[in-house]
């Protein structure tokens, strides 16, 4: 279990030294006011091979007006108030989340959660060892505020901004709170995010433009088949990735955030992806002659060979040689170096020319 001690001095920096990339399976309210059915999601995440779980906590007459309209897809979701769908999951207080970290504790995975008002931020403080601020709060400043006089990591989703945005709160935070770790998603707000929308190349954008953070990436596309889209944030940069989560069973369930969620299974699969990479990405800096390549460098590469028979103080020509293998003779690439040399003896066709061959 992690102490209080223990999670003040939680470090991205760190942790990603080690490991990368940090996997976030964001089970939000896919539980539906269910530990059971929580505890389902912790274990099928973590035997995925996530890193950490993220739950959101919230309540529904705080976070949005009983007359808010909806932003997500009525094919999917088909509720057209956000304060209705908030309702319907906001079942979860303090005693819940204790019991998901208790949990989380039980099967090794971190345990974390999305606060969107400031009563959360007090007791989550208790039982997370980072933050997360989602795209919705990128300027609610009362609430990052809150969060960053809590002293820990604090991960901000930039979905729906514009640059002027994210600078402007990079410099806020650098100004009033320089000595937390700050970590910026590229995000798209959207739900779900068309594979035309989800734009992966931004991530290298704020790489470049905010080299002191470190950067990562919140996708709520639907899951591709082989994991591609999580697979090239990575590859791009992203050092942190966050994605929806939920069981196998529910996949694509409408009507919460199940339709857009990937399962152990699709975490498995990237999981597999990022190993397959750095394998075939490798580590040398130079190009080298690889242990692996020593015999097919001398039996694949060529050497030169007599082409006919050649008789003893006959000169050597391009039109009586030829490279053949196996490379373990006189490279070709010296064939000047033997050209016009007078044969000593008589030489075979077929013959693997050496220097004592001529004078």
């Amino acid at each position: 279990m992690i102490g209080l001690a223990e999670m003040k001095k939680f470090n991205f920096k760190n942790i990603l030294q080690r490991k990368k990339p940090y996997l976030i399976a964001e089970i939000g309210v896919n539980h539906e006011n269910s530990i059971r059915k929580a505890e389902k999601m912790i274990l099928q995440a973590k035997l995925g091979g996530a890193d950490a779980v993220k739950f959101q906590t919230y309540k529904a007459d705080l976070i949005a007006s009983k007359n808010s309209p909806y932003y997500w897809d009525l094919k999917k979701v088909s509720e057209t108030s956000q304060y209705k769908l908030f309702k319907k999951f906001d079942k979860f207080g303090e005693d819940e989340y204790k019991k998901l970290k208790k949990i989380c504790d039980k099967h090794k995975i971190t345990f974390t959660s999305t606060p969107f008002d400031i009563h959360s931020v007090d007791f989550l403080d208790k039982l997370v060892p980072f933050f997360k601020i989602a795209s919705a709060d990128f300027t609610n400043l009362p609430l990052i505020d809150k969060v960053c006089s809590k002293k820990k990591p604090i991960i901000i989703s930039t979905g729906a901004c514009d640059i002027k945005e994210i600078i402007f709160l990079d410099k806020y935070l650098k100004k009033n709170f320089p000595k937390i770790e700050v970590i910026f998603l590229h995000c798209v707000l959207s739900y779900p995010t068309s594979f035309s929308d989800a734009n992966l190349n931004f991530i290298k954008i704020l790489k470049k433009r905010f080299p002191h953070r470190t950067i990562g990436y919140s996708d709520h596309t639907m899951p591709d088949q082989s994991m591609m889209v999580l697979t090239k944030s990575y590859e791009y940069g992203a050092e942190i990735i966050e994605k929806h989560f939920t069981v196998d069973k529910l996949k694509g369930k409408k009507n919460n955030d199940h339709f857009h969620s990937m399962d152990f299974n699709d975490v498995k699969k990237f999981r597999n992806n990022i190993e397959l990479i750095k394998r075939i990405n490798g580590e040398i800096k130079n190009r080298i002659i690889l242990k692996c390549e020593k015999k097919s460098r001398k039996n694949a590469r060529r050497s030169i060979f007599t082409l006919g028979k050649i008789k003893k103080n006959q000169k050597i020509t391009y039109k009586n040689i030829i490279a053949k293998r196996p490379g373990d003779g006189i490279s070709p690439i010296f064939v000047k170096k033997i050209i016009n040399k007078i044969a000593k003896k008589d030489l075979n066709d077929d013959h693997k020319i050496k220097y004592s061959d001529f004078r």
